[in-house]
């Protein structure tokens, strides 16, 4: 099951909302089960251990956010990256010859038609499209079949490969990026710390139930928020807070295409 794949009107409820509502519940019955003076004897002891717990998992959940953070970033990045090489191949295609020149100008197209069409939404399921494959590998046979004559051609079309190149390093950095950031065994650990620093406040005893069930309350709201953020760009092109192809399409209007 991929939360990362939920709406968030969805995702939000469920990872907070339910959480918090259980945490609050389970607060509630271990005081009025275990009972407020047994409770008490806990607080000297369980509040320094409480502090070394929450120092622990506060820095493990920070360093999965900035993590998750700087590979979406990367992928945002791989995605304008692509779209300037895009736009410079189209532009470099004006020096080769009028039949070659305009075969590369129409594998272009072809492929960023492919990408937004097809290479999109298989990414939302972790991998990339065979649609998009097959129009890059006949990119590059555009580019193979020119030979223009002179020194400024063999430059062309060295300059040519050198960005038919650059596409497919930031495109095979979409296809790592699209399968997960975050490792099964980082995730066990997250949702296991949660529960215990949250399980921890379950054992102090205040005088006012209602404050110490709010608290309870508050914490896992806090901890599940940073935990849905942490869900939901885990997969940078899955869900509603996604890297969008908006700077491929842009580079289609470029070329005076609007299909898309």
């Amino acid at each position: 099951m991929d939360l990362a794949a939920w709406p968030l009107w969805l995702s939000a409820p469920v990872i907070v909302g339910v959480t918090t509502a259980v945490a609050m519940l389970c607060s509630l019955l271990v005081r009025r089960n275990i009972g407020f003076e047994r409770l008490t004897t806990n607080n000297e002891v369980a509040g320094f251990k409480f502090g070394t717990i929450g120092v622990i998992y506060a820095v493990m959940l920070g360093f999965a956010v900035i993590v998750v953070w700087e590979k979406y970033r990367e992928a945002d990045i791989a995605v304008a990256n692509e779209a300037g090489a895009i736009v410079a191949l189209y532009r470099l295609s004006e020096g080769m010859t009028a039949e070659g020149g305009m075969s590369i100008r129409n594998g272009i197209n072809t492929y960023v038609r492919a990408v937004v069409a097809d290479d999109w939404p298989a990414m939302a399921r972790g991998k990339l499209s065979a649609g998009a494959n097959d129009a890059l590998n006949k990119l590059y046979a555009a580019a193979f079949a020119d030979a223009p004559a002179g020194n400024r051609g063999a430059a062309t079309l060295a300059e040519i490969f050198h960005q038919l190149d650059q596409v497919t390093q930031w495109r095979r950095q979409r296809g790592v990026l699209c399968a997960g950031i975050v490792p099964g065994v980082i995730w066990a650990a997250l949702f296991l710390g949660a529960c215990l620093t949250i399980g921890f406040t379950f054992f102090f005893g205040t005088k006012n139930l209602g404050a110490q069930v709010l608290m309870t309350g508050l914490l896992t709201f806090l901890i599940f928020m940073v935990l849905l953020v942490i869900v939901s760009i885990d997969h940078p092109f899955t869900g509603d807070v996604s890297v969008q192809p908006e700077p491929l399409v842009q580079a289609l209007h470029e070329f005076g295409d609007t299909r898309s």
